[in-house]
């Protein structure tokens, strides 16, 4: 260990054979906790080759299941974010437009849980066998369960131990992450979700390039096609935070027509995936989905996917806190960092790879970028451990003036 801890520090590369033995060590319980994280703290630090990235992909590829490659299946990826509830999106709108569509999702994301916790706090039952798993797609064409225990399990037990010892940033490490289970699992087509800004793992705009170029590289490696999105950070994406409450918000969009942010990404998204999956033009993707929307068609698959896997969707919230402003102006910004950490701390996310989460807890903004508050008007909602978090006004910077919203998309990379 003093050899490899010395090589990474000098930046010297570390050979095929030393990788398996720290990372394969880990997962057979020859290498401890401490010991990995004093790794993946240096791999933070200093980095890794192209050539030690894709040497670790295969490693972590081959630690568990491989699933034969299908050319003409699409999977997603987002790095996550504040509010990030994409999936639960844009795979009922794929769905309805005739796309058998499946996705393996994990549960930690430090703010708050992620898309299985999610689909959890509501009751859908996401731990699926074999035979599960593919009788879902052939009776409603969508499906969502846990990473398998088989596939990529090294993945699942380092990323929990990057999840609460702040090793979650480093460009090489979400690379292999991602692209490890993207290419286990057997998909052909790939798009990817970068997020970059105050809420991100990847906090500018440099390193979400390196990071998505990187993929795209692996992807390459691997003979599939490899589409990233680059999108802001910087505000929560939508309005709701949590778990139930992020819920809440799917549906405001599938079925009820909320149009935001988180709805324009959802809808680019979905039509990217629609263009490669068919082979078709974008412009016509992208009315195909409109029509899915405003159709009510994805809401319709959203309901029978949540019916099909045990779910209910008669969702009740406990009593709130209400958050005013404390002046008047314009909502200059909200700071989707403050907001995911109060988020944490109302109980909607893990510190500890145990720790239970609140599925009530969370935040409803009841503001957005550029409207006027008064003082005394409500800017948002919190919901959970509201005697450790009191007030998030802080999160809100309000204005004489009006600010330039960025635009959600910052760039597309194939």
């Amino acid at each position: 260990m003093n050899d490899i801890i010395k090589k990474i520090k000098s930046g010297v590369a570390l050979s095929y054979e030393e990788l398996d033995n720290i990372f394969s060590g880990y997962l057979n319980n020859k290498v401890s906790d401490d010991d990995m994280t004093v790794i993946l703290k240096l791999i933070c630090k200093y980095g890794l080759s192209d050539k030690e990235v894709f040497d670790l992909v295969d490693i972590f590829i081959n630690s568990g299941d491989v699933f034969d490659v299908n050319y003409d299946f699409i999977d997603k990826h987002s790095t996550g974010g504040v509010g990030d509830k994409t999936t639960l999106i844009v795979l009922p709108i794929l769905a309805s437009l005739g796309v058998n569509i499946s996705k393996m999702s994990g549960r930690a994301l430090g703010y708050t849980g992620g898309t299985i916790d999610k689909l959890n706090s509501i009751g859908v039952k996401t731990d699926l066998s074999k035979d599960e798993f593919y009788k879902c797609i052939d009776n409603i064409g969508m499906v969502i369960s846990s990473q398998t225990d088989n596939l990529c399990p090294m993945d699942k037990k380092v990323y929990a131990l990057r999840d609460v010892t702040g090793t979650t940033k480093s460009i090489p490490l979400i690379a292999t992450s991602i692209m490890s289970k993207k290419i286990a699992s057997g998909a052909g087509k790939i798009l990817l979700d970068v997020k970059v800004g105050k809420g991100a793992l990847v906090n500018n705009l440099s390193d979400a390039r390196k990071l998505a170029n990187l993929m795209i590289r692996i992807g390459k490696k691997y003979k599939r096609e490899v589409v990233c999105i680059i999108s802001d950070m910087n505000n929560p994406l939508g309005d709701n935070v949590g778990n139930k409450i992020e819920i809440l918000e799917v549906i405001d969009i599938l079925k009820n027509g909320k149009r935001n942010d988180l709805s324009h990404l959802c809808t680019i998204m979905a039509s990217i995936m629609l263009e490669m999956s068919k082979g078709i033009y974008y412009e016509t993707a992208k009315e195909m989905v409109l029509d899915s929307l405003n159709k009510g068609l994805a809401y319709d698959k959203f309901c029978l996917f949540v019916k099909h896997q045990g779910g209910n969707l008669d969702i009740k919230l406990p009593k709130c806190k209400k958050i005013v402003s404390q002046k008047s102006g314009y909502v200059k910004s909200i700071n989707s960092m403050m907001i995911g950490n109060y988020s944490n701390l109302l109980g909607a996310g893990r510190v500890k790879k145990d720790d239970e989460i609140d599925y009530n807890a969370g935040i409803i903004l009841k503001t957005g970028i550029n409207s006027y508050v008064r003082k005394g008007d409500v800017l948002a909602e919190i919901y959970g451990n509201t005697e450790k978090v009191t007030d998030i006004s802080d999160a809100f910077r309000i204005s004489k003036f009006k600010s330039k919203k960025s635009e959600i998309i910052i760039e597309i990379i194939r």
